[in-house]
């Protein structure tokens, strides 16, 4: 697989995303439903918004691996959140991950009037190999 970055300016690196993620030649491409604060027994969670971000995350790793792929290859993140106001008192969490795995994906965050049951947040991903 090859993987280019394309960012036109400067701005976005700060914000943890990139403009646009052009591969060519993958051996496979993974499309992750959304992941959410849900436990392994299918009980969504009730906590604020960083712990269901944190399980959230967590459940995408979870995915990830199991299918081979390696987070690092995450080429689009899109975030659907209740509340941007809240998610962003915990985005360094965010960002944190994305800087620990070596992340460079295009991303959209939407803010949602609801989320299955409790959820606050909920992350869709494709990841290439």
């Amino acid at each position: 697989m090859n993987k280019r970055i394309i960012n036109p300016w400067e701005w976005q690196n700060e914000r943890s995303y990139v403009q646009a993620v052009e591969v060519t030649k993958p051996e496979g491409t993974l499309y992750i439903s959304g992941q959410t604060a849900i436990d392994d027994y299918g009980k969504s969670s009730t906590s604020n918004m960083k712990a269901q971000l944190i399980l959230s995350i967590e459940n995408l790793e979870k995915v990830i691996k199991e299918a081979g792929y390696e987070c690092e290859n995450i080429v689009r993140l899109n975030i659907y959140t209740t509340s941007s106001e809240e998610l962003f008192t915990c985005f360094d969490v965010f960002q944190n991950w994305v800087t620990e795995h070596n992340i460079r994906q295009a991303s959209t965050v939407l803010e949602v009037k609801s989320l299955f049951e409790t959820l606050k947040i909920e992350l869709e991903v494709t990841v290439v190999k």
